[in-house]
């Protein structure tokens, strides 16, 4: 199946222009939360990978979150005039937080003109039912998206990261989510220390048993100042080549179920903190990468679950 601009995996920027009719600008976010697994509630110190900005190395650096989104809204229209927009709140766990705090945060983004819909990235213990009843309200009003960092479904290799959760808990929160009609995005990350190609598609079979509506695939990188730099330091695990990166995500997305959409394939690392994989920095490479061997194989995203029915 090929999909727009001749990709053969459901793409989110052609779901959003299927969807709106136009191209969508994310615009992410730092709203200044912090996490249940940095501050003591579930763990200390954050997950092993995680920079000092809990992710939102991309966010706006200004105070407000309106003026932060108009920072990066800048240098969208650039790329990109006459977009509609999506407020991603992206830094850290933005569900963490008294209901109040996160109603006057989210509702501050829904009134700047032209944004359509939000993104929360959030962790499957953050979510208070009070919460759940006001993302179900903010469901109808608007196009949201929660986003749940999973990673792996191995508690191996959880324990390791300092994930601080079980993956029954992540799969209880997916459907308590779904219940409530809420579009889901996983994030997961390919290359942890001591996985197998093998065990990162494994974790793709399980989300394929959820009721999610998106997918981030992420290769880890390994940042200055990190407790994974230090790790990496000192045991010099195994980094994925790009070559074997790019056979990973291809085989990861033959067996992807084509109704979940593909929000990333590939990570975006600041480069003056990246220790490695250094191949990460030219990330339009190793997207042309996946489109080559996908052209190779004559394949696309849900073949072989299309084989295995026909079978």
């Amino acid at each position: 199946m090929i999909y727009r601009n001749n990709k053969r995996y459901n793409t989110l920027d052609n779901f959003y222009f299927e969807k709106f009719g136009s191209k969508i600008s994310k615009i992410s976010l730092d709203a200044h939360f912090t996490c249940p697994n940095i501050d003591g509630t579930k763990g200390f110190g954050g997950c092993i990978y995680c920079s000092n900005k809990g992710s939102g190395d991309y966010a706006g650096t200004k105070e407000s979150l309106t003026e932060q989104f108009y920072e990066i809204k800048e240098i969208m229209d650039k790329k990109w005039p006459n977009s509609k927009y999506i407020g991603y709140f992206q830094a850290h766990t933005n569900t963490y937080a008294p209901l109040n705090v996160l109603k006057e945060k989210y509702e501050e983004i829904l009134k700047i003109p032209d944004v359509v819909g939000l993104n929360i990235a959030t962790r499957c213990d953050a979510i208070t039912d009070e919460c759940l009843d006001y993302l179900e309200e903010l469901s109808k009003r608007t196009y949201l998206t929660i986003e749940l960092g999973l990673q792996t479904i191995h508690e191996k290799t959880s324990i390791l990261i300092n994930r601080c959760h079980t993956l029954d808990e992540f799969d209880q929160m997916v459907k308590k989510l779904r219940k409530r009609n809420i579009n889901v995005v996983v994030h997961i990350i390919n290359g942890l220390p001591y996985e197998t190609k093998e065990m990162m598609l494994e974790t793709i079979e399980h989300l394929n048993k959820l009721d999610i509506q998106g997918v981030k695939i992420h290769m880890l990188h390994i940042l200055k100042g990190t407790k994974l730099a230090d790790l990496y330091e000192k045991e010099k695990f195994h980094v994925l080549t790009k070559e074997e990166y790019v056979d990973i995500a291809c085989d990861q997305l033959e067996i992807l179920n084509q109704n979940i959409v593909v929000n990333r394939i590939t990570g975006d690392p600041k480069v003056d903190d990246l220790i490695e994989p250094t191949w990460l920095i030219k990330k339009f490479t190793v997207l042309n990468e996946i489109d080559k061997e996908l052209r190779k194989r004559n394949s696309y995203q849900g073949i072989k679950k299309i084989q295995d029915i026909g079978a």
